[in-house]
């Protein structure tokens, strides 16, 4: 009968798995997890450190910061996501539940989809500030930066339901092993007994969506600050345009650039290693580099931290 099946089925289903992590070599045990204690450290204190600093000082009340904070928030909630399981799993036992692995699954995938168009309204900020200026105030008003962000969280979520929901619905009755740090979406697919032609093509719709809407809509954005920028006449107000900017291309670059060679590279049949260590970058290397994109040569953040640190220590 059909509920003796799934009585079967069930009973043959794998409830927890086994990662593999970044390396099975035990003297690298160690120095891996030294390694990324430090990484997960600076992404904690930098980005708890921005999120602290734009909520202290009004000068920073601005849309630009509004979706600095948001951004530092998301690379801190999804760095959270993972890394301390990853770091538990190089000096103990190296197993999830199914349900773990699920959930790990869902909020590192709405976190990462989030992050995406946080940076899309980052750089339509940018493009509203410089190509018209007069009206930044009023078409950035709060209702506008408050939408943009709802909305992020909002496609977020879509897409890490479409993923998760799409996940469930495999049985994983043979091998549990799985070949990375964390519960991604194409590791786990390896190990499905059932067809996952239905979690393939959900795969590539959501990808091909956000990445393409996120690159297009950057794409435009910057074409549009490039030209506008060629047209000021004075070399100082080109240079503080393309500083304006700076950041925000060097945290795109870093994101999308580590996440499409991470892709790219484990389509290959036989390459699932090699996406492994190249995730790394985006998942563990990004999060914590991005405070220091936006802080480091910034002037207001820079002026912020010395008001913040007299206030504290006078």
């Amino acid at each position: 009968t059909f509920q003796k099946r799934m009585t079967q089925r069930n009973s043959s289903s794998v409830t927890e798995f086994i990662l593999v992590g970044l390396s099975e070599q035990s003297e690298l045990q160690l120095s891996l997890f030294l390694l990324f204690l430090g990484i997960y450290v600076l992404t904690m204190v930098g980005n708890l450190g921005l999120i602290t600093l734009i909520g202290l000082n009004s000068s920073l009340h601005t849309p630009m910061y509004f979706f600095v904070f948001n951004l530092s928030f998301i690379d801190l909630c999804y760095s959270c996501v993972f890394t301390p399981k990853m770091l538990n799993d190089l000096v103990s036992e190296n197993t999830i539940s199914y349900v773990g692995c699920m959930t790990q699954l869902f909020f590192f995938c709405l976190f990462v989809n989030s992050e995406c168009y946080v940076l899309v309204s980052m750089a339509y900020d940018r493009y509203v500030a410089i190509c018209n200026p007069l009206l930044y105030l009023v078409t950035m008003s709060p209702q506008t930066c408050s939408l943009l962000m709802f909305g992020s969280y909002v496609v977020g979520f879509a897409g890490a339901m479409a993923h998760t929901g799409s996940m469930l619905r495999l049985t994983f009755c043979d091998s549990n092993i799985i070949n990375h740090y964390l519960c991604e979406v194409l590791p786990l697919l390896q190990l499905s007994c059932t067809s996952t032609h239905v979690n393939e093509l959900v795969f590539f719709i959501v990808v091909g969506v956000v990445i393409t809407i996120s690159s297009v809509s950057i794409f435009i954005s910057y074409v549009l600050i490039l030209s506008n920028i060629l047209c000021i006449p004075s070399a100082e107000g080109r240079s503080k345009a393309f500083s304006t900017c700076g950041s925000h291309i060097v945290a795109v670059a870093l994101f999308f650039g580590s996440g499409a060679f991470t892709y790219l590279t484990t389509s290959f049949p036989g390459s699932t290693d090699q996406g492994k260590f190249a995730s790394v970058f985006y998942t563990n290397v990004v999060p914590m580099l991005n405070p220091l994109i936006y802080s480091l040569k910034n002037k207001d953040v820079k002026l912020a931290l010395c008001k913040t640190l007299k206030r504290v220590l006078l």
